[in-house]
């Protein structure tokens, strides 16, 4: 894939953490967006000196007042109504949920194509990280309003109340969902690999690729915004996780040792990735 096969530039709203120093959150999401040539248009949830994995964070979650001012000022300028997508990842409290749950609404009033991708950033690696309240108003407002839902296998055993064993298990909870696209990272294949089970009403695909050993935080957004991007541009299931996993991959082998994603480093397999020797793609029905 090159450029040129990007070819309409996409407006996306988009409602994630904000970190000064590093690759999380917007910081990945949003450059990669843009990498892409759509236009993006950033709402902070939180904003936070780094992600909370560093010796010293500082900083606090966005009032979902602000927010709404801020979200005020686009649709009085009627930017909204030329919105394309929603994407939205980490939130700073229950109440954003709320918020985001109505751009939505309003979005899609002015453009009933529009695409709403829910990122839901809860916790991983058997651990919730998510602020008190924050799962449960994500999974009552939110969830019920996605076109695309991006979990990863904890979060997707907490949304779907499952057991995740493996790419059956994986593809049985997402089914429970009920969204038009579930796309659950971080699937079990074996002790050397792990994978994506992307799965829609009528197609069920898992994708795998050797699982790397400390690597640094953003891969999960990084992924939700290049499958976005890739679903908007028209591309189907299967080639959409390619265009996806493709760069993922290629910037998480790159940044193995590395505190952050090496991010700007790789760029251009953005935009103009190669297929990955250790992508596999199977067809689950």
């Amino acid at each position: 894939m090159t450029n040129n096969d990007w070819v309409w530039a996409m407006n996306i709203l988009s409602f994630q953490s904000e970190v000064v120093y590093g690759h999380v959150g917007q910081g990945a999401a949003r450059f990669a967006l843009q990498r892409l040539g759509h236009e993006v248009w950033a709402l902070p949830t939180v904003l936070l000196s780094s992600h909370a994995g560093y010796r010293r964070v500082e900083g606090e979650a966005i009032p979902a007042d602000r927010l709404r001012r801020l979200l005020d000022g686009l649709s009085a300028n009627g930017w909204l109504a030329q919105c394309d997508a929603i994407l939205s990842g980490y939130l700073g409290s229950p109440q954003q949920a709320e918020l985001i749950a109505d751009a939505v609404a309003e979005v899609k009033r002015a453009n009933a194509k529009a695409v709403y991708c829910l990122d839901p950033v809860i916790g991983d690696d058997g651990r919730a990280y998510a602020k008190p309240g924050v799962a449960e108003a994500m999974a009552r407002t939110l969830l019920p309003l996605a076109d695309i839902v991006t979990p990863n296998a904890f979060e997707l055993v907490t949304l779907s109340g499952s057991v995740i064993r493996n790419a059956d298990d994986a593809k049985s909870a997402a089914s429970r969902l009920g969204r038009p696209l579930i796309a659950a990272t971080s699937i079990p294949d074996g002790a050397e690999r792990i994978g994506v089970v992307a799965a829609t009403r009528d197609e069920t695909w898992f994708a795998s690729a050797p699982r790397f050993a400390h690597v640094p935080h953003g891969g999960g957004d990084l992924f939700a915004a290049l499958l976005l991007a890739s679903r908007l541009c028209g591309a189907n299931l299967h080639d959409a996780l390619a265009q996806a996993l493709g760069p993922v991959h290629a910037i998480l082998s790159a940044s193995r040792e590395s505190s952050e994603l090496r991010l700007i480093e790789k760029q251009d397999v953005l935009a103009a990735p190669s297929g990955s020797s250790g992508l596999k793609l199977l067809r689950m029905n």
